[in-house]
């Protein structure tokens, strides 16, 4: 252990503690080599760690001549001769160099090195003398006085060693020899024997380790023990054949003999192996039982006497059955090679039925013969009243399958080509079956009676009822043949097809009758339409039929075999068709001369009128005539069209008298084309159709319409086309024309109007000529100038309207401009910013601020007022407050809906390309001017505001006051200049709240001041700003504070606990306030369990006492109890005294009172809830000492603590690796 600086005080600082129970270490102590700062005491060291005690060392202050120089000094204190360190008794032994360390005797006083020097050479002749056991022990308990001292006792320490070895050697001797003598005096086999590689271990040793008579009775017991062993591996490897006694009698010496010998073993295996053997020669010898014993096992029996080599009296009788087993093996194999009948095979296994040996040869043909019989069984059983059987396509089956696995026989039997004639049998019978159950043609029921015939089954009762069905089937046929030739009635083919229903067989010539039936029925009901017509009276034009179908109709009675009387009824009914085709050929060649006429100018209105009247009538009766034919004639929609043309062309010709409206000339053309043209167009026909479409041309003219009107050059061309046309409308041709020359007299006036000067020009006036020409169907130039001057203006009027009441407007930019010319300094009325009128003999009211006055009623209005003379207006309550928003108190604002200055110069720019004289062009130039000398009051304050970097702000904020009135009262918007203005104002409001903070009482945090870092970055706080530039400084030195304190606080104790006091006393005076880092640093400062560290996470429990918490790792803790006490409130229970008081820097004053040590931060506690009164005084610590000399007291050491007796310190035997002093 190191010198100590002041060895006058015991007990101090520098001396270490122990981590268990917490005493100082004076003389000695244990330390690891994990853990080279951690130190116990000679009572705890188990305790210190989990590693190998030889990693441990025992550290001490004195040797121990020095502590016999320290106890001659004390003998001499009462001369008051005492030394004063260390250093000092260690001068004292070097300057008494004759002094050595001595030992009070008999004789006097002996030097140690004496007296280990004198037991060195008793213990080298007790190595020489006979061994005796409490000779070597009381030299060992001798020598552990010298054990203490240094490196000079090596001798004596290597000695010990040997005689260690030397007794351990001597005692093995003894116990060998003691339990060889027991086993051979005593006959119990269960003793406990000596194992020969025992023997000869303790034997090895040459020379000996001492001493010990009874060695070379050792040695001849282990001579006889090789004797043994090699004759017993003389019997074991020898070729020649002994007998089972001698194995025995061998064994019999071997047990007995006093030492265990492992060749035994061996010996006794093969003893058992040959006495199994013949146990099972003998079973086998005297088995009776047929095919009881196996063949392989008898070779294997065979095989296991070649490998014993041993001499059996049963080994002739094991051959001769092996010998008889493989004969008969032989003989078996050999019946297998040919081919065998089964009577045979039955006559052998009579002969072989006895044998005991089981041989899989004649299991092999013992199982063919039971395959052959159950073969023989089964077809026998298949064979019962099979001819009776319903279900012969089992029987089929069976036969098959009985058939194949008899073919797959290893023998023959000769019921094979009984099985084959009765399986053609059954098949025979199953056809017949089918055919009973499913109708078959003639042939193959012929065919089927045939084959019964020649297999000699025809009497059956199924085959006779077969012949009676072929025979009925038979005259069937020749009736029906008959039938058809003759041409006979419909009854007699119906009793026909009624009697083949009782013959189950399939009938050749029944599909030819069934087909002349439904041919003939078929025909029937497709002639059934036009025989209709002769019986009924009253005709059905929804039903129509073709002339074509009823030809084919005709023509497909020829062909029918059965007569029928219907056939003469429809031939005249396709006379009286082609007798009406003749005559509507007739009226269609008339109507088509009409049609065609090319000279027309003479007759339009008499002749042609009253023909078309005179066709109507016999058309449509044709027509109807042509319908009652339930024919359809394809002549019938020919008629129908020329009807409907003829009465078209006469609702045409009506219009050369009147003047039709153009939704009834738009309707007949309409039925023109819903008309279907099957023919060329004659002349007729096309000229009325150019006269009617020039018509409509002519209505749509002269209509005035709602969307695009016709160019007059357009009607001119559509009057000069009248002249053209063959069919003449006089009505039409006046009225077109009159449309035209009104017009051209209405494109004169608007030719003078605009020859006139531009202020000329009234504005009514241009209205009234747009009506006229609104009111001409024709378009021209004229119209369209017109127009687009009156839309034009028009639209300009719309969008004045959609800016609001400019009168308004102009009130609020007089007030705004009042508000910019009064802050400039000049000499205006006093007027009411909010009502803009004079006070007159009216009460006012000034803010005491901004200096602006207000009528008493007004601001009455605007706010609750209690002290005039302290009246502040709520625009300069906002900006001094630092808000941006008014948040509803803008008593000046304009209340509707602002105009933008944009669109007020814009339509100012439009108005001068008017040619038309308006009013309202002035009122907007004057707004306009107004408003441009309110953007450049405004412009110049923004300006100013954002350039400016001082730190007294209030001169900006005056201005702004001015700017946010005229700004809030103006009825216009100015997008570019308010978004400057709101910027401007953002950056007041910021410095505003930031002065305020900073000025503050209390210290900002660190999150404040970032945040106003950010909102300054974001509004775009120039770099050089004053109070940009303060909270970057005061970040910056509280962000190096910071990041020093979090490092500090994660260090596990690695700075001292001055050093972090002096940290958080910084923090306090830092002025930016750290919350979370200065807490950090608070529980930094506590220090917690034996090892005095700070709270770092890891698991730990809390004395119910002392309320001091320990890792678990550091007091060696797996689990937590119940209730724990600390090692160092543990002597409490044992009686144990309080320990003296310790130096003054420890002590306060009589009335100190400990504190108790907080506890750390919430883990995973095992406590009860009781212990958060510890968390509780740790919160109330936190709080209350927030200076650093409280903080020091609150979390300094417990300084008193309970001291145990020391009790008797028990042997250290297991500490020979000692550490010298440095």
């Amino acid at each position: 252990m190191s010198s100590r600086k002041h060895p006058e005080y015991v007990g101090t600082e520098e001396d270490p503690m122990c981590m268990i129970c917490q005493q100082y270490l004076y003389l000695s102590a244990v330390v690891c080599c994990c853990s080279p700062s951690a130190f116990v005491c000679l009572e705890h060291w188990k305790h210190l760690c989990e590693c190998n005690t030889s990693k441990r060392c025992l550290l001490y202050r004195y040797t121990l001549a020095e502590l016999n120089d320290i106890v001659l000094m004390g003998d001499k204190s009462d001369s008051g001769n005492i030394p004063q360190n260390k250093n000092s008794q260690r001068q004292l032994s070097c300057s008494n160099g004759s002094i050595a360390l001595t030992k009070k005797v008999k004789r006097g006083h002996v030097s140690l090195r004496q007296l280990s020097e004198e037991w060195v050479s008793g213990s080298v002749k007790l190595l020489e003398r006979p061994f005796a056991s409490g000779a070597y022990t009381n030299a060992l308990k001798e020598v552990e006085q010298f054990l203490w001292a240094g490196s000079e006792m090596d001798p004596v320490r290597n000695l010990t060693k040997k005689l260690i070895e030397a007794q351990s050697w001597a005692e093995g001797i003894r116990d060998c020899l003691a339990k060889i003598e027991k086993c051979s005096s005593r006959c119990d086999h269960d003793i406990e024997k000596v194992h020969s590689e025992c023997v000869n271990k303790l034997l090895c040793f040459d020379p000996a380790p001492c001493n010990e008579p009874r060695h070379h009775k050792l040695k001849e017991y282990k001579e006889d023990a090789q004797v043994l062993i090699r004759e017993i591996e003389s019997v074991l490897s020898t070729s020649s054949e002994v007998s089972i006694s001698e194995l025995e009698k061998l064994y019999s010496r071997a047990r007995d003999f006093p030492i265990y010998i492992k060749e035994i073993e061996i010996l006794v295996q093969k003893i058992s192996s040959a006495k199994v053997w013949m146990d099972n020669v003998r079973k086998c010898t005297s088995e009776t039982r047929p095919a009881a014993i196996e063949i392989d096992f008898l070779q294997k029996l065979k095989l296991e006497m070649l490998e014993l080599q041993l001499l059996f009296p049963e080994k002739e009788l094991l051959l001769d059955l092996l010998r008889q087993a493989e004969s008969c093996a032989a003989k078996c194999k050999q019946i297998l090679k040919s081919p065998i009948s089964l009577k045979k095979l039955e006559m052998l296994l009579q002969e072989l039925d006895s044998f005991v040996v089981d041989i899989p040869e004649l299991k092999l043909l013992k199982q063919y013969r039971s395959d052959a019989v159950l073969w023989i069984s089964r077809f026998n059983d298949v064979l019962v009243n099979i001819h009776e059987r319903e279900d012969q396509e089992n029987v089929v089956e069976e036969l098959n399958c009985i058939l194949k696995d008899g073919s797959s026989l290893s023998i023959q039997v000769d019921e094979m080509s009984l099985v084959e004639i009765e399986l053609n049998k059954a098949c025979c019978r199953k056809k017949a079956l089918e055919a009973r159950a499913i109708k078959m043609d003639l042939d193959f029921i012929h065919q089927l009676i045939v084959e019964a015939v020649e297999l000699q089954i025809d009497n059956e009762t199924l085959f006779v009822d077969m012949s009676k069905v072929l025979e009925a089937a038979i005259c069937w046929e020749e009736r029906a043949a008959h039938i058809l030739s003759t041409k006979a009635t419909m009854p007699e083919f119906e009793d026909v097809i009624r009697s083949s229903e009782d013959i189950f067989a399939i009938l050749p010539s029944l599909n030819s009758v069934k087909d002349a039936v439904l041919i003939a029925k078929s025909w029937l009901i497709n002639s059934k339409p036009f025989l209709k017509y002769v019986s009924s009276a009253v005709p059905d034009s929804s039903f129509s039929l073709t002339i074509e179908a009823l030809k084919d109709l005709v023509l497909q009675s020829k062909l029918l075999k059965i007569s029928l009387g219907e056939r003469a009824m429809l031939e005249t009914v396709l006379e009286k068709c082609e007798e009406w085709k003749n005559d509507a050929y007739s009226f269609l060649e008339v109507a088509e001369g009409i049609f065609n006429m090319n000279d027309i100018c003479n007759r339009i209105t008499t002749d042609i009128t009253s023909r078309i009247e005179q066709l109507f009538t016999p058309i449509e009766f044709i027509i109807a005539a042509g319908i009652a034919l339930r024919v359809n004639f394809f002549e019938i929609p020919k008629l129908q069209n020329a009807c409907s043309r003829l009465r078209w062309c006469f609702k045409a010709l009506s219009f050369c008298s009147i003047a039709p409206s153009l939704e009834e000339v738009e309707r007949l053309m309409k039925e023109k084309d819903q008309l279907s043209i099957t023919y060329p167009s004659g002349s007729f026909w096309c000229s009325l159709v150019d006269g009617v479409k020039w018509v409509k041309k002519a209505l749509e003219l002269t209509i005035v319409p709602f969307n695009q009107r016709c160019n007059l050059s357009d009607a001119e061309e559509v009057l000069e086309e009248s002249k053209r046309l063959k069919v003449s409308f006089p009505v039409m041709v006046d009225r077109l024309a009159n449309a035209i020359e009104k017009n051209k007299l209405w494109q004169d006036q608007v030719q003078s109007y605009f020859g006139l000067n531009s202020d000329e020009r009234a504005w009514t006036l241009l209205l009234h000529l747009k009506e006229q020409g609104l009111a001409n169907p024709f378009g021209c130039p004229e119209l369209d100038m017109v127009s687009f001057e009156v839309e034009k203006v028009e639209r300009w009027k719309s969008r004045c309207k959609d800016i609001g009441d400019l009168s308004k407007i102009k009130h609020s930019l007089d007030i705004s401009l009042y508000i910019y010319n009064k802050s400039k300094g000049s000499r205006t009325r006093n007027l009411c910013i909010w009502c803009a009128t004079d006070f007159e003999d009216e009460e006012f009211l000034t803010c005491s601020i901004c200096k602006y006055c207000y009528h008493f009623q007004c601001a009455k209005e605007l706010a609750d007022i209690n002290d005039a003379n302290s009246y502040i207006c709520s625009y300069c309550q906002v900006l001094k407050s630092g808000s941006i928003s008014l948040n509803g108190c803008a008593p000046l604002k304009f209340v509707a809906e602002r105009a933008e200055l944009k669109i007020l110069i814009d339509l100012l720019s439009d108005s001068k390309s008017f040619s038309v004289c308006i009013e309202e062009r002035e009122i907007l130039r004057g707004l306009v001017e107004q408003a441009l000398k309110c953007k450049a009051y405004l412009t110049e304050i923004v300006e100013f505001a954002l350039t400016y970097r001082a730190e007294d702000f209030s001169i900006i904020t005056d201005k702004l006051v001015v700017a946010l009135k005229a700004v809030e009262v103006a009825g216009l918007n100015d997008d570019h200049g308010n978004r400057n203005f709101e910027l401007a104002l953002a950056r007041n409001s910021w410095r505003v709240r930031v002065h305020k903070t900073l000025e503050s009482s209390q210290k900002p945090l660190i999150q404040q001041i970032e945040s106003f870092l950010e909102e300054g970055l974001a509004i775009t706080m120039p770099p050089d700003d004053h109070f940009r530039r303060k909270l970057e400084e005061m970040k910056s030195i509280g962000m190096l504070w910071a990041d020093n304190a979090k490092k500090v606080a994660a260090d596990s104790g690695e700075l001292g606990l001055q050093e972090v006091y002096n940290l958080i006393e910084e923090g306090e005076n830092l002025p930016v306030h750290f919350e979370k880092e200065l807490k950090l640093l608070k529980d930094r400062s506590m220090l917690y369990c034996i090892c005095r560290k700070p709270y770092d996470h890891r698991a730990m429990i809390a004395c119910d006492q002392c309320d001091e918490w320990y890792h678990f790792d550091c007091i060696k803790l797996g689990s937590p109890p119940e209730i724990y006490i600390c090692p160092a409130c543990s002597p409490h229970k044992e009686g144990s005294t309080e320990t003296l008081s310790v130096t003054r820097e420890r002590v306060i004053g009589t009335n100190y009172r400990e504190p108790k040590t907080p506890s750390p931060r919430p883990t995973k506690l095992r406590r009860k809830p009781k212990k958060s009164k510890s968390i509780s005084a740790r919160k109330n610590v936190d709080v209350v000492s927030s200076g650093i000399s409280l903080l020091f007291w609150s979390n300094r050491k417990p300084f008193r603590r309970a001291a145990r007796r020391r009790t008797k310190l028990e042997t250290l035997s297991s500490f020979f690796h000692l550490q010298r002093p440095m």
